[in-house]
């Protein structure tokens, strides 16, 4: 079973404590609706044990707690937390974590949540109607430049967004702002996600780097958006 995440980055962003704590309780809730492995929360510790001692109701209140503590916050302003859905299977199928309230290029604006490999999660969530529910919660919560839904062992991908610069994945969200999305390969499905941006979903079924067809559709798509300006070009 191959592992997935949805990442999110924005440019930088100075906002209020409370600012910050309205769009981590939109996020929790949001995700709350897209499949039950996101209906209960616990705060990261050091161990699973101690992990459990730590639940939380992930709530506009809470937040405005959590960010008072010092190991939340990196610095003036900037925030960072740590969640965890409580799974005791292997793997990091509910991992969430996120820095917030950035201006400074020091600390990247991102939140990255893992995605569930183990079942009977991993069935639910890993579907495109339900990723299209957990990319939708990712924009209204962070407003961001971007949103994609990528494997693992995508290593470019990933590197693309740890340097906070936008990529391609199983499913894209461009924010509107950064400008129009060309004509795609036509097996690609391309829908505007309400009046934030646009979505692309490369397939209908769970994408695979091991199957060629999805890695070259991938590549004639990045390629696209490469030239309208959307993506930047990859480094050798």
């Amino acid at each position: 079973m191959g592992l997935f995440h949805a990442g999110v980055i924005w440019s930088g962003r100075s906002e209020s404590t409370e600012t910050c704590a309205r769009r981590a309780e939109t996020l929790f809730q949001q995700l709350g609706r897209c499949d039950p492995v996101y209906a209960r929360w616990f705060e990261c510790a050091y161990s699973r044990k101690h992990s459990l001692q730590l639940p939380f109701e992930p709530t506009y209140e809470a937040f405005l707690r959590f960010f008072k503590r010092r190991r939340y916050r990196l610095a003036k302003g900037v925030f960072s937390f740590d969640a965890w859905t409580g799974q005791e299977q292997r793997g990091r199928g509910g991992k969430l974590n996120f820095v917030c309230g950035s201006e400074s290029p020091s600390y990247l604006n991102e939140c990255l949540l893992y995605l569930p490999r183990e079942e009977p999660a991993a069935s639910r969530v890993l579907t495109v109607p339900v990723l299209r529910e957990v990319v939708r919660a990712m924009v209204q919560a962070w407003d961001p430049n971007g949103c994609a839904i990528i494997a693992d062992g995508d290593l470019a991908a990933r590197k693309e967004m740890m340097d906070g610069h936008p990529c391609l994945g199983w499913l894209t969200y461009i924010a509107g702002g950064r400008g129009n999305v060309p004509p795609l390969p036509r097996q690609v499905h391309v829908e505007p996600m309400e009046d934030q941006g646009t979505l692309i979903i490369l397939t209908q079924e769970r994408f695979s780097l091991k199957n060629p067809e999805h890695v070259a559709l991938a590549r004639d798509t990045r390629e696209q958006l490469v030239k309208a300006g959307l993506m930047p070009p990859l480094k050798k």
